[in-house]
């Protein structure tokens, strides 16, 4: 029988994974478990953003993607209208918009995809470059000469969403570095999640009767975020079924599975805090330490 992948990434990083597991013959069901939402851009966000132009950090650390290009957008607004106020004639302004922007510290990319955002605008990388690390991971990063050196007093800029892991932030503040960071979104519950798990669950438990040997699924999950929304749905699915089961005269059939439950899956899981989530409820999992998706082939396929 196929082996069964459930992609929990948000819709915006799926696709990848998705048709790399699809090309490997695996049948993937996307379901994701959260929302990337835009937040309000505040007055220390500006602050802030204005203080690592103007050179006041020793390098600005981007996590994901989606906190590149917010980012990215507000760099592109404050270095617009810097340039409008110091060059005041209209060619001189022409002339150092099309220089670029200035990048006044060394950028550190968590991965390729973080990296590729700032692909499409000019950047002048004379004094500092874009940089990332080999492992795209937070334990990559602390490994990077420019973050490793980082001592007590100097200061570390931050671009990312609400919550994530804290390794990278909790390794240099026990060091005395100074930590300052900029959430441009926060993780929520996608609206469908839970209608999406109905359904999904509904067509494998019908299949699953036919097809005893069905294998486990397997879920990739990159946040403790997305398993808590996992969780959640999946516990509060169970609970229904055991109490409709409880309110009922019927006898359900011993063979019949109504729901399934945390420990019907196996697990792919990114790091050593979301290993520990998982295996703190005794489930089966498979941990990585990037997000690519050869590394996450290579560890389903190790479970098959």
């Amino acid at each position: 029988m196929p082996q069964i992948v459930i992609n929990t990434r948000p819709v915006e990083r799926a696709a990848s994974l998705t048709q790399h597991l699809q090309a490997a013959g695996l049948v993937v069901v996307d379901m994701p478990m959260l929302t990337l939402r835009p937040r309000p851009t505040t007055d220390l966000d500006i602050a802030l953003m204005r203080q690592w132009m103007a050179g006041e950090y020793k390098a600005l650390v981007i996590v994901s993607p989606t906190a590149a290009a917010s980012g990215l957008v507000a760099w592109q607004s404050l270095e617009n209208e810097f340039k409008e106020c110091e060059y005041k004639t209209t060619d001189s302004y022409a002339q150092r918009l099309s220089e670029g922007l200035s990048l006044p510290s060394p950028l550190v990319a968590v991965g390729e995809a973080t990296a590729a955002e700032f692909s499409q605008v000019r950047i002048d990388t004379t004094s500092y470059q874009i940089l990332q690390p080999e492992t795209a991971n937070n334990e990559g990063m602390l490994a990077m000469p420019e973050i490793d050196s980082l001592q007590a007093g100097d200061k570390l800029l931050i671009w990312r969403g609400l919550g994530g892991r804290r390794l990278l932030v909790d390794t240099l503040q026990a060091r005395g570095v100074h930590i300052d960071s900029i959430a441009w979104y926060e993780r929520t519950m996608p609206i469908d999640a839970i209608a999406e798990y109905q359904q999904w669950q509904q067509a494998f438990l019908t299949h699953s009767t036919a097809s005893p040997q069905q294998p486990k699924p397997t879920v990739v999950i990159s946040s403790a975020a997305a398993f808590e929304h996992w969780s959640s749905i999946v516990n509060d699915e169970q609970s229904k079924t055991l109490k409709k089961e409880q309110n009922s005269d019927a006898v359900a059939d011993i063979e019949q599975r109504l729901s399934l439950t945390l420990k019907d899956f196996s697990y792919v899981v990114l790091g050593e805090r979301l290993a520990n989530m998982v295996a703190a409820q005794q489930l089966s999992y498979w941990r990585v330490e990037d997000l690519s998706p050869d590394t996450i082939l290579s560890a389903i396929y190790s479970k098959i």
